[in-house]
């Protein structure tokens, strides 16, 4: 039992992922950033925290509140799909910035906040990424706005480990998912997938520090 931060609870993934962590009898801190959200971690009988990871004001509140809490594991969830629109059309302006702001900007904003409570418990600190950023493994160019920006977070999180050497980091392609952003076609059930991210993040060791994960525990090629 210990203390578990998971940021973007509001639905899907993240609030599966509180779900089971406070099963589990850990003290939960999850996040939302909208009424709906909290409402929904309302209903799972947690206090949810308000946080925008794209507002610096949101993200300072958020780190003052937190205070120099230890965090046994940390995850960071949120992220936003773009149009899927492939490289045969630009994306437009707003679409860009609502993307990488949310994707990138947005963990760039936590880490330095996060990481060193994380370090401080000798913790694990999660992140979702997807496949569709890895670069050599790219075979089409669909949602390539989507596509550049888990890249570039890929890249965030590899570099960022090096700052905090007592804390494990670690990037998860959470599967295809049956949620809201994987549609109901999905074949994985988000219950599955949240158990399998817990279980390999859980049994991660030194040398596998900065890796990145499929849905299965494999090892994944991070560019």
């Amino acid at each position: 039992m210990g203390t578990v931060l998971v940021m973007g609870a509001s639905r899907g993934i993240g609030l599966e992922m509180a779900r089971q962590y406070a099963m589990a009898r850990h003290q939960v801190i999850a996040t939302a950033h909208s009424e709906a959200g909290m409402a929904a971690l309302r209903h799972l009988g947690l206090d949810p925290w308000p946080l925008d990871v794209t507002d610096a004001a949101s993200v300072a509140r958020f780190s003052e509140r937190l205070g120099g809490a230890q965090l046994d594991v940390a995850w960071h969830v949120a992220g936003v799909m773009c149009s899927r629109a492939d490289a045969r059309k630009a994306p437009t302006r707003d679409d860009f910035d609502r993307v990488m702001h949310t994707n990138v900007f947005g963990a760039m904003q936590i880490i330095p906040r996060v990481a060193p409570l994380v370090e401080a418990a000798r913790g694990r600190f999660g992140f979702l990424t997807s496949a569709m950023g890895q670069i050599g493994t790219a075979t089409a160019s669909n949602a390539w706005l989507y596509r550049t920006s888990k890249a570039a977070l890929n890249m965030v999180v590899a570099s960022a480990r090096h700052s905090y050497p007592n804390a494990l980091f670690a990037l998860f392609h959470p599967g295809w998912v049956k949620t809201d952003m994987g549609g109901a076609q999905a074949p994985v059930r988000v219950t599955d997938s949240v158990t399998r991210l817990r279980v390999t993040l859980e049994s991660a060791g030194a040398a596998d520090n900065g890796a990145f994960f499929n849905d299965d525990g494999a090892r994944m090629a991070s560019w």
